[in-house]
């Protein structure tokens, strides 16, 4: 036995293991189980890739919720009953919760990023994703009949807002019909109709021509609206005017 190194290692391994499974046990009887390992230190910051300020969620906030859920010690607390709680903060997106060796707990929290409101009683952050907090900033309104649809306007607000910087001309709102039919308001209070068919390229027509033709019509007062549902061309309806004033090459107005 005493020449066979390969069992000698493995009973030295058991006992070791062993003595310090004792050891941990009597000191946990000894001092009580939050005493052994305290945690000392619990650092929260936010985890947004330019900066890890915290803009929205407060002191108090954080304060409250480590009194209350950080319980044990560096080896009981329960970490996922921390990070459930932080996440149900309205400004949080996200949180990490660590333990740091020996004493500290390390928890990062990631804030919505606003993009837009959502009707009038919730928000739109950058990934596309509807929460319930009220903001009282100008910022572009996003209305569809689902919150499902959120992502989708999302997308096509960043690509309209591409297709129009040209121009500088930039988004107040979006809606989305029951129809799935696209409407843009405009920062110059112009609305453009651009349907359920070929949103894209109805929208790169309006930006193609507006210097050559639309611009002209827009000296004085903004555009009342811009119907582009038709197939080679487009309505423009002037403010307070009674009947729009038609393109030359336009057609059959589809949808």
């Amino acid at each position: 036995m005493w020449d066979n190194c390969r069992l000698l290692n493995f009973v030295s391994g058991a006992l070791f293991l062993m003595a310090a499974t004792v050891l941990i046990y009597t000191l946990v009887q000894h001092y009580g189980l939050p005493r052994f390992l305290p945690l000392k230190t619990v650092n929260v910051q936010g985890m947004h890739a330019d900066h890890d300020e915290l803009k929205h969620i407060t002191r108090e906030q954080i304060e409250t919720i480590v009194r209350r859920h950080v319980q044990g010690n560096f080896l009981s607390v329960n970490l996922i009953a921390v990070r459930d709680a932080f996440t149900r903060l309205p400004w949080v997106r996200d949180a990490k919760v660590e333990r740091d060796w020996p004493l500290a707990l390390n928890i990062r929290l990631e804030e919505h990023q606003v993009l837009a409101h959502w009707g009038s009683h919730a928000l739109v952050n950058s990934h596309g994703e509807v929460f319930r907090v009220v903001l009282d900033e100008k910022m572009p309104v996003f209305t569809a009949p689902m919150e499902a649809n959120s992502k989708e306007i999302t997308r096509r607000y960043r690509q309209f807002s591409k297709a129009l910087a040209p121009l500088q001309q930039s988004i107040s709102e979006i809606n989305l019909s029951s129809r799935h039919a696209w409407r843009i308001h405009l920062n110059t209070g112009t609305v453009l109709e651009l349907g359920r068919h070929e949103i894209e390229k109805r929208l790169q027509r309006y930006v193609s021509v507006y210097h050559h033709s639309i611009a002209h019509l827009n000296q004085d007062k903004p555009l009342a609206y811009v119907d582009l549902r038709y197939t080679n061309g487009f309505a423009v309806y002037m403010p307070e005017a009674e009947k729009p004033l038609k393109n030359k090459q336009i057609s059959e107005k589809e949808t």
